[in-house]
């Protein structure tokens, strides 16, 4: 029940307001009874080796804090098994079941494996199912890299 309520949660924090001019990321979020939410300007940051995701108006973040990461030719592929919202100064973990995060470091684009999709320089895709059935996509540009 805490992840369902996560969950609502972290689509609200994703409701359009004030958009930064550098935001390029768009998240989907399609809920277990089939509703999709889709919310655009998601400010995409790889912080001390977690990818935050946070919404165009900066109130909710959720970070990815646990993956398991390999290279892939030029691309990094991880595995997320660790998610959490911050918001309003409260943490609730996201239970993750499945997902797969693709990075592309480069300065160019670079074509995926057995797909017709490339991504684009500092490039990410993401697609997660969470336990309680709700599905969530990424798509947008590396806004901000700190080590």
């Amino acid at each position: 029940m805490r992840t369902i309520a996560a969950l609502v949660v972290v689509a609200g924090c994703f409701a359009a307001s004030a958009v930064p001019a550098i935001a390029t990321g768009t998240l989907r979020v399609q809920h277990r009874d089939g509703v999709v939410q889709t919310y655009t300007n998601v400010y995409i940051r790889i912080l001390d080796n977690e990818m935050t995701l946070t919404s165009n108006d900066g109130k909710g973040t959720v970070v990815i804090g646990k993956a398991a990461c390999s290279k892939i030719g030029e691309l990094i592929s991880c595995l997320p098994y660790d998610a959490t919202l911050e918001q309003n100064g409260n943490e609730a973990r996201i239970a993750l079941q499945s997902g797969t995060v693709l990075i592309n470091p480069t300065a160019t684009r670079h074509a995926l494996s057995y797909s017709s999709q490339s991504l684009p320089s500092h490039g990410v895709l993401m697609a997660v199912k969470t336990k309680s059935g709700t599905y969530v996509s990424l798509s947008g540009t590396i806004d901000e890299v700190k080590r």
